[in-house]
């Protein structure tokens, strides 16, 4: 089962939360649909909640910061800082905007938040002694992270500026217009970037995905336990997939488990 326990490399998606209205009912949302154990930090951690699959970390779930609860609920993707500091002047740098600046949590890292060129949120996450999610790749765990984005060219150029990104065009580079990100360019892929179909698209966001094993079983549970289907099951070049709305309006994708060799 891929486990890891260093902070991980610059650029990596590390960590993903939810951010709800209601984090009990969220907690036990993901706790009936992943089998997920969700506990409560407490009151100095802001009540934020941590979840665990197997007894290993594979995300967060925390109430809304103030200025959010007009806005649907989310789940944010936190790409790995050496230095946040320094990364969070390059975001301003390449044109981004900070939303949170670089603080510490505690003593488990440092963190920011930022929304690129396009307007799409993230975080950016320095590990202190939480390094990220601990289990991923497997059923119920972060499997996968995509910026969708209408300024596919403006957003290559920002994250290759900020996280020192190189790409390969992996869509046919007319109806589906997709690329990999990597962080050499003869290093494995860590994340991708959609270009979104146009003006009448979703705002530009990054999408988190979940494996499943069972793609269509895990979607119609979802279902029955509050969601909405945005996509319905179906092949594609990279497995078995679907898109769905949680009951707060946090979306996420389901996609195949992929095979134990490729995530070693």
């Amino acid at each position: 089962m891929p486990v890891r326990h260093e902070p991980w490399p610059e650029g990596t998606p590390c960590w993903i939360d939810a951010q709800v209205e209601d984090v009990s009912a969220a907690a036990d949302y993901y706790r009936g649909l992943f089998g997920w154990t969700v506990e409560d930090a407490g009151e100095a951690a802001g009540h934020y909640h941590l979840a665990r699959l197997d007894g290993e970390i594979v995300g967060g779930l925390g109430p809304k910061p103030a200025d959010m609860r007009d806005g649907p609920a989310t789940w944010t993707t936190y790409l790995a800082a050496d230095d946040v500091d320094a990364t969070a002047s390059r975001i301003t740098a390449a044109g981004g905007q900070l939303l949170m600046p670089p603080f510490d949590v505690m003593t488990q890292g440092r963190l920011a938040v930022a929304a690129d060129t396009t307007g799409a949120v993230f975080g950016v996450w320095q590990a202190g002694r939480r390094s990220g999610i601990t289990r991923y790749s497997e059923h119920g765990a972060d499997v996968w992270n995509e910026l969708h984005t209408r300024a596919y060219d403006d957003a290559r150029a920002f994250y290759a500026a900020v996280f020192g990104y190189h790409y390969r065009d992996v869509g046919d580079g007319a109806g589906f217009v997709y690329c990999t990100f990597h962080p050499a360019p003869d290093a494995r892929e860590i994340g991708g970037i959609s270009a979104s179909a146009g003006a009448g698209s979703a705002p530009d966001h990054w999408l988190t995905w979940f494996a499943a094993d069972d793609v269509d079983a895990t979607t119609e549970r979802a279902v029955a336990l509050g969601a909405t289907v945005l996509v319905q099951p179906g092949d594609s070049g990279f497995g078995r997939r679907s898109v769905v709305t949680g009951p707060q309006g946090e979306v996420f994708g389901l996609i195949t488990t992929p095979p134990a060799a490729a995530t070693d």
